[in-house]
């Protein structure tokens, strides 16, 4: 169609202008409606509850006979003894919570051993072992139970050796799978041996280190049994639903029986550990014996007394321990508690024979791993003693203070005692501190303790300062940095959260002094890092601590590049969630610059995307909040220096760009020197940003904001260099999760979206007529596509809008200031030429797009596309032209033969489409309505 003769038509908006129909309203149609109803009916109200005459039978329903009142108040007793328990026991005391964390923490290498008659591993099934068999039929059932405890043989035990950690602990899970069996299948005194032989594993101490977690393993079992124990008396005593009192109480007489028969059976056992083991474990049955809580009290003092023919201190304090987590269950008393810990002190020098002992023998186990043991046990026997009771606290520091070696007590007391009684006797524990000499447990331990428990609860404000003067001369003593850096870890919280942050600088300092000496730092990466952490989790200004004189200096600690990029992040990250919103001080924007750059000096080629994400996230929070106000030059010039500063970081060069942009903005001056100042900044920035997609969205931002400030040659250049580039756009990118996304759709907005914005941007002289315009279609045109892509075509069809607009006598809209064409040719028939011309070679490009997609069979978007460039000519072209006419035909033809693969409405909707555009124009412009109204004809008659 080189011979087409296209000539714009004139268009006035305000004639096509539709205007939505409203009417006036009383009530904001958005308002939520409330309904309410009202009911009136009375009768109504009947069926919401029950006539009189069903009240009658309810009440004579619920009225309890003797017997059911009976069972009620067991129930009842039973209920409220149930609630006093657990309000003895709250989530404070439960051992639960404790148990994971021992198992997970004396965990062992070496091989285990398990003795026990119950376990049959595959390929020792004897047939002749002595297992213990089911009896089905026994004239005298006690009898026999009571003879088959008696006559327990050893010959019948199967050892199993070199088990791993693992093994044993599954051997543990089958041994209490198999006493619950045994139970449920009515082989009580199976269940009895599983727990008599699980009992006395704990006299086992052979792998040391494993000890605390064997005994959670056993007593496991343990509790299984008692609760089994339990659970069948209360059964027992229960009763069944409606039974008379007197069954009632022969039944609660029976299981008084019941109970003290398994006392007497636990009693038989003749080894020392497994009778009390079991005993405890089943200590709970005591209340089918009696109420009396003096009696409980009583049986605790007699199981103590017990206790004390226990030889082995560690097996002793495990036991005690037992003791004590049956006894709170049951009663609030702590008098048989303190007793065990009177017990514990007289054993006490023992432990430290064993010390002495694996002083000289340390491969077995060493003598801080030993002593360590014991502190499960210690610190949950004194949790209980001071559980909402101060009354044993003094009297346990006193005795504390007398023993020899207490440090092991002394750890104990600073974990399980109430951070309130800490921080009130403060100095008097950094006296104990001072004065312990006890081999296994350094001072560093102990300090670390005692300010781990003084960070939760300080001491009294005039006596923070000595406090704090007189623990850190004790800190400062110690030689070896491991110790020392392991006390300060503790400490930087307490100084972060209760002092100022001239305490803070001090306490860096010294810091930097003692880990530079022999480069110590190397070894303590880690605790250097939670120390900062610490502090600046806890301080309430993190821009306070950035000017502080020893901040960055704490920085130069970190040598290895991996941790100080880590270090660096976590400062940014805090900065991000706690600083003011904006800030201005010279100092903190130097100091953020500094540690910026070594995020900024880490990201190289073989740095992750993620990282480089990470990093580039956390600098850009940093810079959108540096702002100097109204001093817009200073802000400017940081801009300028963050340029040079984050040269390895698109991301930020991409924030420094549109914060330029917003800067100018701000520039109240009618001189438009600082707007350039500012589009040239992003002009030179720009290219250093390895994305193309990235360039070209910056280069289209700041050439709109440049014609927004009336900054022409600017925006030209903007525009231009936009241009430019677009070949360089890459077919597809790589999103998140790693798939390729195809640009093009991406392609054609922009250029739809600069196309816009070139409406109202004025010819340039030296350029030429429409030369934006001319430079966009020929980058399209060399641009490569796929074979079936409608991106060309969809962006030379919006060219053909703008170019309809350009030849309009007023364009649809303007930017204030600006000339666009509309006034700066003025409707001159050799511009209009011009656009008639482009409009033409325009229609010829789609018409060349049009027949590559029916080459490769793409019908529908041909199709599609064809009645687009239809609707166009129609309201655009001059339809008395033949050639036009023609053209606007065939293209309806070729739309029409494609009919079946389009949407069964398209075609009308088109017609109906151009029908109102001759209702529009029908009026004002006759001449054009013919011929509208001719081709509509020639539509309809094909």
């Amino acid at each position: 169609m080189a011979n087409l003769d296209w000539v714009c038509v004139p268009r006035c908006y305000e004639i096509r202008r539709n205007y939505l129909a409203g009417q006036i309203t009383t009530e904001h149609p958005l308002k939520q409606q409330t309904v309410s109803v009202v009911d009136s009916n009375p009768l109504s109200r009947a069926l919401e509850g029950t006539d009189p005459l069903s009240q009658f039978a309810r009440q004579d329903e619920e009225r309890d006979d003797p017997l059911s009142q009976s069972r009620g108040e067991f129930d009842l007793n039973s209920k409220r003894r149930e609630r006093d328990r657990v309000d003895q026991e709250d989530n404070t005391l439960q051992w639960s919570s404790r148990r994971l964390g021992i198992l997970n923490r004396f965990t062992t290498n070496e091989k285990l051993s398990l003795s026990t008659s119950f376990l049959v591993t595959s390929g020792s099934m004897d047939g002749g072992s002595e297992s213990i068999k089911v009896q089905t039929v026994v004239a005298d059932k006690t009898r026999y139970r009571l003879e088959q405890l008696d006559h327990f043989d050893d010959g019948s035990m199967r050892h199993m050796m070199d088990l791993t950690q693992q093994e044993y602990i599954q051997r543990f899970e089958q041994l209490k799978q198999e006493l619950i069996q045994s139970w449920h299948s009515d082989q009580r005194v199976k269940a009895l041996k599983i727990g008599i032989q699980c009992a006395k594993m704990l006299a086992d101490t052979t792998v040391l280190q494993f000890y605390p977690s064997q005994y959670v393993l056993i007593t496991d079992i343990l509790d299984v049994f008692g609760k089994l124990v339990y659970d069948r008396l209360r059964c027992k005593a229960s009763g069944d639903l409606g039974a008379s009192a007197a069954v009632l109480e022969r039944e609660r007489e029976t299981a008084r029986d019941t109970c003290q028969n398994w006392f007497y059976k636990i009693a038989s056992i003749r080894e020392l550990l497994p009778r009390l083991y079991l005993e405890m474990s089943i200590f709970k049955c005591y209340e089918f014996l009696t109420s009396s809580r003096e009696e409980y009290e009583k049986q605790l003092h007699r199981l103590t007394h017990q206790l004390r023919g226990i030889a082995d201190p560690l097996v002793s304090s495990y036991a005690r321990c037992y003791l004590v987590r049956m006894g709170v269950s049951l009663t609030s008393s702590k008098g048989y508690i303190r007793e065990n810990f009177s017990d514990l002190f007289v054993i006490y020098p023992q432990i430290f024979r064993f010390v002495a002992r694996f002083n000289l023998h340390p491969e077995i186990v060493t003598a801080s791993s030993y002593l360590q043991l014991y502190a499960p046990a210690f610190d949950y026997m004194l949790l209980c003693l001071v559980h909402k009771c101060e009354l044993y606290t003094q009297d346990m520091l006193k005795e504390c203070k007398q023993l020899k070696n207490n440090g092991a007590i002394l750890m104990s007391i600073l974990s399980s005692f109430t951070s309130e009684f800490v921080a009130a006797n403060a100095l008097e524990f950094i006296e104990l501190i001072n004065a312990s000499e006890t081999p296994g447990i350094s001072k560093s331990q102990l300090l670390r303790s005692l300010g781990t428990s003084v960070s939760s609860c300080a001491p009294l404000q005039e006596q923070r300062v000595t406090f704090l003067k007189v623990a850190f001369e004790t800190i400062n003593k110690q030689t070896d940095p491991n110790e020392y850096i392991n006390s300060v870890e503790t400490w930087a919280t307490f100084v972060s959260q209760y002092f100022t942050v001239h305490e803070v600088n001090r306490l860096l300092g010294q810091l930097n002094s003692r880990m530079f000496l022999g480069n110590a730092y190397e070894k303590h990466y880690s605790q250097l890092q939670n120390i900062l952490t610490r502090i600046m989790q806890n301080y309430r200004s993190i821009e306070l601590l950035l000017i502080q004189p020893n901040f960055l200096p704490y920085l130069d600690l970190f040598h290895k590049d991996s941790v100080r990029v880590e270090v660096c992040k976590n400062i940014l990250s805090y900065y991000k969630q706690n600083s003011e919103e904006y800030t201005c001080d010279a100092v903190v924007t130097n100091a953020l610059m500094y540690i910026g750059k070594i995020l900024n000096d880490s990201v190289n080629a073989l740095t992750v995307e993620d990282e480089r994400r990470q990093i580039s996230q956390l600098v850009n929070v940093f810079i959108h909040k540096v702002n100097f106000g109204s001093d817009l030059e200073r802000q400017l010039s940081f801009y300028v220096e963050a340029r040079g500063t984050f040269s390895n970081l698109d991301a930020v060069y991409g924030t420094l760009v549109q914060a330029a942009c917003k800067l100018a903005t701000r520039n109240r001056s009618k001189s438009t020197g600082f707007v350039k100042a500012c589009i040239a900044y992003c002009f030179i920035t720009i290219p250093s940003i390895g994305s193309v997609q990235q360039q070209m969205d910056l280069y289209l931002l700041c050439g709109q904001l440049a014609l927004r400030y009336l900054c022409l040659g600017q925006a030209d250049a903007c525009f231009e260099a936009a241009l430019q580039i677009v070949n360089d756009l890459p077919a597809a990118t790589i999103d998140f999760d790693g798939k390729p996304r195809s640009l093009e759709r991406y392609l054609v907005s922009y250029l739809c979206n600069m196309l816009a914005t070139l409406i109202v941007v004025p010819d340039s002289p030296e350029q030429g007529v429409l030369y934006f315009l001319r430079l966009l279609v020929d980058v399209v045109g060399r641009h490569e596509f796929k074979s079936d892509s409608t991106a060309r075509v969809t962006i030379y069809l919006h060219a053909l809008d703008m170019l309809y607009v350009q030849s309009l006598e007023k364009f649809p809209y303007h930017i204030q200031g600006v000339v666009s064409n509309d006034n700066l040719y003025g409707h001159d028939p050799k511009f209009l030429v011009e656009v008639n011309n482009m409009c033409a070679q325009v229609v010829d490009a789609i018409l060349l797009q049009l027949k590559s997609l029916g080459i490769a069979q793409q019908l529908r978007a041909q199709a599609e596309l064809s009645l687009e460039l239809f609707l166009r000519i129609v309201r655009y072209a001059d339809l008395e032209r033949e050639s036009v006419v023609q053209l606007a035909v065939k293209l309806w033809l070729l739309a029409n033969k494609a009919q079946s693969q389009m949407d069964e409405n398209t075609l009308p909707q088109t017609l109906r489409s151009v029908e109102i555009l001759y209702k529009q124009v029908v009026d004002s412009s006759p001449r054009q309505a013919q011929s509208i109204a001719n081709l509509l004809m020639r539509m309809r008659n094909s």
